[in-house]
């Protein structure tokens, strides 16, 4: 008898999503307003979970299932990232830039591109451009804490002895997700990474100015990022490997037809919320139809290419940098020449792509895991689906509590603090020197990319390091692939699954001791 997988669509189902995405909006909210980051609350679902099905009631004992647990980390992860980096933060920025009357149009905006943002990593997840075999770190760390509660024995004791660990080295400042994902992510990219991450941490010592100053990482990822997206391109159009007998082989549930379709329809929706945003905000009465017809093009193309930049990074690294990427095409659109109210609709609308995304890869790689790694491909497939709809109705219950609360978070001065980075930029704009050191740095990039090739994404991993201003964390990802390089000369043999169970600990640890110190933080605020 065929497996079926539990639905979403039951009273008690639905009541434990909204409440756990109401819950995940309003900690997602204070945070990125308070401390200015967004917590990965994954694990914290995963934990209310296993704690309802322990409740002896006939209703709350079906949350045993571990595939109902990955339905509720997903609605309450989709509610976090979703409330304070795909919607919150946005509409922040014309709130500083002290221009209010474009609000509700950006909001209308960064609301649909959310859901656009979750339904196109559903139909690109398992693709050779997002196989599902990549490591998606996070994912394998709530995965694992999941299967620990249920299975527990010899991988509940190791996870939690990661765990204990990971909460540990996070106390002596110790980035520990850096470290853990360095047992699990592409070795060549998370090198690049890490080298990256060194780099600008040191760069004063090193090279006696701050190469942010330069514009440098930025550079690097504008030439990494175009080569990506023309990598992802021709990976849509490369030809299938065939079997010795001439039948195309297909490793990955989504073929080239799901990623054309994907790519056409995203772009397709990317357009529409870019001309809807720039009627009903009024913006195109300071253009011509010419900069008008560019604006609209640029904030497309800029949303869709925000969303691969930032879901390769979090494919592999379980870190991304989307607000600097977001300054990126907020600085390639000032030296355009678009106008001020044109500028905060672009940066809002190009935040607010990619965090759903990548969030959506990770919840997307827990259930992969659960289910049996794709061994059961109709189970796998209902699975994932059941996850969309949880996310779709977290997302709708965050708009609702982003809609009625964002009022009075500003009227407090509650403010995502790269709101103001962003107001400073477009106040002060960019001089033509910058658009040289971009162009320039752009070029090895590029070819680190293309060196790299799109399975390695060396170019678009250095870049992210190069744009986050963490030297530890460096340090942390060298030390994890030195270690895990020496256990593979030692012993070849080993088991490398309670390895990359021990790695899920740390990242775990790392997450839950983040997310309680932030509580914390925030109560003391």
């Amino acid at each position: 008898m065929r497996k079926k997988h539990p639905t979403i669509f039951n009273p008690i189902t639905i009541f434990l999503i909204v409440f756990t995405a109401i819950f995940g909006a309003v900690i997602g909210m204070q945070l990125i307003t308070t401390l200015g980051i967004s917590a990965n609350t994954s694990i914290i679902g995963a934990i209310f979970a296993m704690m309802i099905a322990r409740i002896p009631i006939q209703h709350f004992i079906r949350f045993k299932s571990v595939h109902r647990q990955n339905m509720i980390q997903t609605s309450i992860s989709a509610a976090t990232f979703g409330a304070a980096s795909s919607l919150l933060l946005p509409i922040g920025i014309p709130f500083v830039m002290g221009m209010p009357e474009l609000i509700l149009p950006l909001f209308i905006g960064v609301t649909l591109a959310m859901f656009v943002d979750a339904i196109l990593l559903y139909k690109f997840f398992d693709s050779k451009i997002f196989p599902a075999e990549e490591a998606w770190p996070p994912g394998i760390a709530t995965a694992e804490a999941i299967k620990a509660g249920d299975e527990g024995g010899k991988r509940a004791k190791v996870l939690g002895a990661g765990i204990v660990i990971g909460i540990l080295g996070s106390i002596a400042k110790i980035p520990m997700s850096a470290f853990g994902v360095a047992f699990i992510g592409n070795i060549w990219a998370l090198t690049m990474f890490g080298i990256g991450l060194l780099l600008r941490g040191y760069s004063v010592p090193l090279f006696g100015s701050d190469i942010n100053d330069y514009y440098i990482p930025h550079g690097f990822m504008i030439g990494a990022g175009i080569v990506a997206l023309a990598q992802v391109c021709m990976l849509i159009f490369q030809k299938q490997e065939q079997k010795g007998n001439g039948e195309s082989v297909n490793r990955y549930s989504r073929n080239e037809k799901d990623i054309a379709q994907g790519f056409r329809n995203g772009t397709l929706a990317y357009l529409i919320i870019a001309v809807l945003m720039a009627l009903i905000s009024g913006i195109y009465q300071d253009m011509s139809i010419l900069m008008l017809i560019g604006f609209i093009l640029f904030a497309t193309l800029a949303a869709f290419a925000h969303e691969l930049i930032v879901g390769i990074a979090a494919m592999h690294a379980g870190w991304f940098p989307a607000f600097a990427v977001a300054l990126i095409t907020l600085i390639i659109g000032i030296l355009i020449g678009f106008p001020k109210e044109a500028l905060a609709i672009l940066v809002g609308y190009s935040a607010s792509t990619g965090v759903a995304f990548a969030d959506m890869g990770y919840d997307l790689k827990t259930g992969y895991i659960l289910r049996g790694n794709g061994t059961d491909p109709t189970f796998e497939k209902e699975g994932r689906k059941q996850q969309l709809y949880a996310a779709v109705l977290a997302f709708l219950v965050t708009v609702t509590v982003v809609f009625v609360s964002f009022q009075s978070y500003f009227e407090k001065d509650l403010i995502p603090p790269v709101n103001f980075v962003y107001a400073a930029t477009i106040e002060s704009g960019v001089s033509p020197q910058i658009a040289t050191q971009l162009m320039i740095w752009a070029i090895p990039g590029a070819l680190l990319q293309m060196i790299g090739g799109p399975k390695r994404q060396m170019g678009v991993l250095f870049a992210t390091g190069l744009l986050l201003i963490n030297p530890i964390a460096g340090w942390a990802v060298l030390a994890g692939i030195f270690i895990r390089f020496m256990m593979y000369k030692i012993n070849r043999n080993q088991d490398h699954q309670l390895m990359t169970v021990m790695a899920a600990g740390f990242i775990a640890g790392d997450a839950l001791y983040s997310f309680f110190s932030s509580i914390f933080k925030m109560g003391k605020q």
